[in-house]
Order: structure tokens, then C-alpha cells, then sequence
């Protein structure tokens, strides 16, 4: 499952020398660079992680206990595949449940927002002495093309929590996620306007004053690199040279939704989240390995109250984003090279609280595969009739993440090396093998 597919140097060289004397070695080698482009292209894997920033209720989407008093007014429907069955909110998702691997069994042990933010997207507790790199920055580490002139993760509407969570950790920034945000109220059209920042010069700079910035710029950092050539340093300059080397390509444009029809807009959903589902779409088409969506403003699953109602209009907006970029993955041929994962740092209450709300609740929650590598169109574990706890298939935050490697053809026991020179795999845990192609 993890081997490389590499030209063998041995072979090319041998054929080098061969036909040598027939053809230059400057077409030859350009033949060689194509070849390996084309096959870098057509191996290249992606990653998306729909980030549900709050805890999303598993008993309202993807868990539900019609026949239990825990399971509130919701109905539960039949989907594509005969015996899994949705929430009523989530009928495109239904219609691709074929698609889909839904997890029953998560159980962690932080069931606070920022500590269980950090325990899901890095696999590990905070407050220890090693800074464990978030799972994105880990997987765009191993699967980035160094060719590519965009970033190798690209969080959209991270939301609260982003610095400690999405954090390079030990790796350093030359692994950071590249944010994307919202950029104030809606358009006239309606649709949500997303933007990287910076990435225009201020309208006051125009091109020969940038081109003179630029120059003064080059010239002290490489008499500041002549002396300081630390890895943070080397790490942060190759940061800043990538950036502005994408500034000067048309990669940039991989960020504007304006070239996109409305109807595909629309499609996607008006909101940040379907917004950010179709920029998704566009970043993988280009090559970025790792995009993170993000769903719920500030903390929007965090339904402690009229859970119901805000449950409803988050389904919706999930159901239109996550279905639709899945259909126009496939339509491109990129959704079995694209791994999508929905998760968020902890579950609900299965016990609905006074105010009609559900509460914070680890001990038992959903996580949902798909795409790449994934065996649809199955539930994995289970939990009792009330929801209370996991009664088949219990797996932890390693275990999801190494799946999720193993869904992308990556080793979860490929190894970075951390502060003071300690070897760290990207996963501790065991793969859920039987969601694994």
C-alpha cells in the first residue's frame, strides 16, 4: 500500500547512456522531467477535512435512535444503500451514502472545545514538552508535489482554536496551513466572499514599487542568511520565497470563485461553507494535497440549547457542500484520489438538556470516510439504544487518523523527527482496516 511509485534510476540511466549518441541529452532529459511530472500528476492524493467546529451531534446526522426518547424530533430515512439510514436534513449525503463510511464507534477522553480540537486534529493531548504537528501539516508534508507553486494545506473559515490546533508544530512554518478567510458580509450576488490575505499588494504599491520593495527585500535577506542559517530561519525564508513565487503565477487565481457559473455556486450553497466546499473543489484540481473546511461559525454544532432548529440549518448547509463536492470530484476523476473526512472534537449528549439542547459528550460519537481509499457504503461500530456508549467497534483519535493515512496510501508510522532529535510517527494507532480499499 505505501510503496513509492518512482522511476527506477538505474533503468533511467542505463537508458540514457544507450541512446545517447541517437538523441541530445537535453531533449532526453526534458522527456525523462515530462514522464515524471505526468506521473506525479496522476499518482498526486488529496485530503479533505470538513471541520464541524463546535461537536456535531452524531444522534441528529448519522447516529440516530428514532425508537429512544434520547432521539429526538428529527425522522430518520432510508439512503442509497439498503440499512444505513440518515437524518431526513441530509438527503444528497443519503443519495452518496454508497460513498460514504460512517465510524459509530469514536470515543475520546477531552471534552473540552480547545483541548478536544487539539486531541482530533493532532492525535495526542496538549501540555506535554513535544509540539505534535497537526494531522494536515503532517499528510501535506508526505504528500506535497515541491513542483507545485500553491501551498500544501489550505484551511478555510478555520475558526476559534486554529493557532494551537492547526499549528506545524515540531515540523516548523515552512509546514504551516495557509488560511483562507471570510472577507466581510456576502457579495451583491448573495454568495459568501472568501479571501487569502495579502494576497494582492496594497492598491497604493504599483508593480515597479513592488518590484523595487521586492529587490531591497532579497538583497537583506540573503546578508541576513549569510550569517543566521538556522532551520527555522532557512524554513521561514523558503515560506516567504514560495509566496511570493505564487504572487507571480496564475496559481493565485486557484483562490477566485468569480470565474465559477452562479448554478455552481449555488449548487455548493451561498454560505461560508459551501463557499469554501467549492474553493476545495478548485485547490484540489491544482494539486493542493490538504484543504480544511470548516462549518459553523465560531462554535455553531455547540447546540446547547434549540438544538434542533440550529442542527436543521447546519444539515442543510453540510448536505449541499459535502454532496455537491463529491459529485463534481467524480465528475473530474478526482474523487477516488481525494480522501474526505468529517469530524469535529467531540460528540452530543444523547440526553437532551432543559433547554432543548444537547451537551458535550466524547464517550460516544461519529466520524464519517470517504472518497479515496474508502470502503462505502458501511457503518463501522456501534452504539447502545440510548447513545450512551459505544458498544462495537470503539476506536480512539490514533485510530481515525491512521486510517485516514492508510485511506491515502501514507505509512501513519512514517516517522518526523522532533525537538531533541526524537522520532515521531505521524500515527500511533491501528488502521480500521475493514473501511480501508
Amino acid at each position: 500500500m505505501f510503496e513509492n511509485h518512482l522511476i527506477n534510476r538505474r533503468q533511467t540511466l542505463a537508458g540514457a547512456v544507450s541512446i545517447g549518441g541517437t538523441i541530445g541529452f537535453s531533449h532526453l532529459f526534458a522527456s525523462i522531467a515530462t514522464a515524471a511530472n505526468e506521473v506525479a500528476r496522476n499518482d498526486q492524493r488529496h485530503c479533505v477535512l470538513l471541520w464541524m467546529s463546535g461537536g456535531p451531534s452524531q444522534m441528529d446526522t448519522f447516529d440516530m435512535k428514532p425508537n429512544h426518547k434520547n432521539g429526538g424530533s428529527f425522522k430518520e430515512v432510508a439512503t442509497k444503500v439498503p440499512g444505513i439510514r440518515f437524518s431526513e436534513h441530509l438527503p444528497k449525503l443519503g443519495a452518496q451514502s454508497d460513498r460514504l463510511a460512517i465510524l459509530q464507534g469514536m470515543s475520546t477522553k477531552e471534552g473540552d472545545h480547545e483541548r478536544g480540537t487539539t486531541v482530533m486534529r493532532t492525535g495526542h493531548m496538549t501540555g506535554g514538552p513535544v509540539k505534535y504537528p497537526a494531522i494536515g501539516c503532517s499528510l501535506s508534508k508526505a504528500l506535497q508535489n515541491p513542483q507545485s507553486r500553491l501551498p500544501g494545506y489550505v484551511t478555510i473559515a478555520s475558526g476559534p482554536f486554529a493557532r494551537a490546533s492547526l499549528s506545524p508544530g515540531f515540523l516548523g512554518p515552512k509546514y504551516a496551513a495557509t488560511s483562507v478567510s471570510v472577507s466581510g458580509p456576502p457579495a451583491a450576488n448573495g454568495f459568501a466572499e472568501l479571501r487569502v490575505d495579502h494576497m494582492q499588494p496594497h492598491a497604493s504599491v504599483g508593480p515597479s514599487r513592488f518590484a523595487d520593495r521586492l529587490a531591497i527585500w532579497q538583497s537583506m535577506q540573503e546578508s541576513f542568511l549569510r550569517t543566521r542559517s538556522s532551520p527555522n530561519v532557512v524554513a521561514q525564508d523558503t515560506v516567504y520565497r514560495s509566496a511570493i513565487d505564487m504572487l507571480g503565477s496564475d496559481a493565485k487565481d486557484a483562490f477566485d470563485l468569480s470565474g465559477e457559473t452562479d448554478a455552481v455556486r449555488e449548487s455548493y450553497g451561498r454560505g461560508t461553507f459551501g463557499q469554501g466546499c467549492l474553493m476545495a473543489r478548485r485547490l484540489i484540481e491544482r494539486g493542493v494535497p490538504l484543504v480544511e473546511v470548516t462549518l459553523g461559525d465560531g462554535l455553531g454544532w455547540d447546540t446547547h440549547a434549540n438544538n434542533f432548529d440550529q442542527v436543521k440549518q447546519l444539515s442543510a448547509q453540510l448536505d449541499a457542500g459535502w454532496a455537491t463536492l463529491m459529485t463534481e470530484l467524480s465528475d473530474r476523476g478526482l474523487l477516488e484520489k481525494t480522501t474526505i473526512l468529517w469530524a469535529g472534537e467531540f460528540g452530543r449528549t444523547p440526553v437532551i438538556n432543559s433547554n432543548g439542547g444537547r451537551d458535550h459528550f466524547p464517550q460516544a460519537f461519529s466520524c464519517v470516510l470517504a472518497g479515496g481509499g474508502v470502503a462505502g457504503g458501511q457503518v463501522y461500530g456501534s452504539t447502545g439504544t440510548d447513545g450512551m456508549e459505544v458498544t462495537d467497534g470503539k476506536i480512539d483519535q490514533q485510530n481515525l487518523l491512521a486510517t485516514v493515512c492508510g485511506a491515502l496510501g501514507v505509512d501513519p508510522a512514517t516517522e518526523n523527527i522532533a525537538e531533541g532529535g526524537r522520532p515521531v510517527a505521524i500515527a500511533e494507532g491501528a488502521m480500521i482496516e475493514q473501511v480501508l480499499l
